[in-house]
């Protein structure tokens, strides 16, 4: 996409310049953000603020960067899968991926109309809170956002509530995870969720079975997903009854059939992969996951009955690091070997937020809330609490 210049703005960014803000920049994501690590960007790789031989996370790897070295207040990420959650839990800053729906996407290019999200990025609970104010709320460009409230209710004004009387549920599926959890992670994702109860909040832990299955239906849909809107589609995807970029699309297409061979190595694999189900069993598999969805949908909102929130490491380890010696198969691998917890919540649109909960080996360790769809408020209380109580642990700092 090197030259593109967008005729349009995002309805987001429209927003955040109309409220005041000054965009001094763009941050490097991953390669057709097809990577959860950050070994997939052009020109360079993107080094991570606390340790420059470690990697920053992925897909919204740049924005992470630039908000834990301090260059920038705010940054917008988007998530299919974890690409904002998963870069901030590696950087140590704050990052919401808002309930599906709550924030139009217009102007942005599409991976896959379900699963689409984009969000705010931040140092503060408090930043996290006066963007989303400015950019949550319908868009008659955007069909998604037709079931968001109105009014939007006032995030700024939430954080400083009182957590007495809310429920936590420590999610015993999202730990232990095999060939991907480390210990003094998880161990300090305990820690801090054990400081929730000096917030007033009732902390137990819950079971979600499905929570295990869920990276499965995941992948079944955002292979064959991704791969027909951004390959096959050029970014914009059919049966789409919202805004149409039609100049985005005519460059990426010629772009793709120039340049294809630049792709990532993870891009390649996906359309490779896809292009041969498709071929076998047409869209079954991806119409199986969309209707395992709605059943993962329904375990996590049984579970949310009973507590307001969830808790779980965001990623099961510490930022990795980089190797040249590491084979393709290996670089692969790890690209997407941290989404264990963030792409089940990416698949059933509850919102999640990715909190700075202290550091193992002078590297940032997050954990993430998740709660009912539309409740942002009850996120945002929830961490600024645990902001109040652990500021030494709070990104800038420094290292304890």
């Amino acid at each position: 996409m090197r030259d593109f210049v967008s005729d349009n703005d995002a309805t987001i960014v429209t927003r955040l310049l109309d409220a005041g803000a000054e965009v001094t920049g763009k941050a490097t994501c991953e390669s057709f953000c097809f990577s959860g690590s950050s070994n997939t960007s052009f020109p360079e790789p993107v080094r991570n603020p606390h340790d420059p031989n470690r990697m920053t996370g992925g897909s919204s790897s740049g924005c992470a960067a630039l908000l834990a070295a301090g260059a920038c207040d705010i940054a917008i990420g988007c998530d299919q899968g974890g690409s904002i959650r998963e870069p901030s839990a590696y950087c140590g800053v704050f990052g919401l991926k808002p309930t599906f729906g709550l924030v139009p996407y217009t102007g942005i290019a599409s991976i896959e109309p379900t699963l689409d999200h984009v969000g705010p990025m931040a140092r503060t609970v408090r930043d996290i809170a006066a963007v989303l104010q400015v950019i949550a709320g319908r868009d008659e460009l955007d069909p998604r956002t037709f079931s968001a409230p109105d009014p939007i209710p006032d995030y700024v004004a939430a954080i400083g509530r009182s957590c007495e009387g809310l429920s936590l549920g420590v999610l015993r599926e999202g730990f232990d995870w095999p060939n991907a959890s480390e210990t003094d992670v998880e161990e300090g994702v305990r820690r801090a969720v054990s400081r929730f109860r000096e917030l007033g909040f009732d902390v137990h832990e819950v079971s979600i079975p499905m929570h295990r299955d869920a990276g499965h239906i995941f992948n079944a849909i955002m292979t064959e997903g991704s791969w027909s809107t951004m390959f096959r589609d050029a970014g914009t995807g059919r049966g789409w009854s919202g805004f149409h970029d039609t100049h985005q699309l005519d460059f990426m297409q010629n772009a793709l059939l120039a340049r294809g061979n630049d792709l990532p190595h993870q891009a390649k694999l996906v359309t490779v992969l896809a292009t041969y189900i498709e071929a076998q069993r047409g869209g079954h598999y991806y119409a199986k996951g969309q209707n395992l969805r709605r059943q993962l949908v329904q375990a996590y909102d049984e579970c949310l009955t009973h507590v307001d929130l969830l808790v779980m490491p965001t990623v099961p380890q510490k930022a990795t690091t980089f190797d040249s010696k590491r084979s393709l198969q290996e670089e692969i691998f790890l690209s997407g070997n941290m989404n264990q917890n963030t792409a089940p919540f990416s698949l059933s649109g509850h919102p999640a937020i990715s909190v700075p909960c202290g550091f193992a080996q002078r590297l940032p360790i997050g954990l993430m809330l998740v709660g009912r769809p539309w409740e942002e408020s009850t996120l945002l209380r929830a961490a600024a609490g645990f902001e109040r109580l652990e500021p030494a642990r709070m990104p800038g700092a420094g290292h304890p």
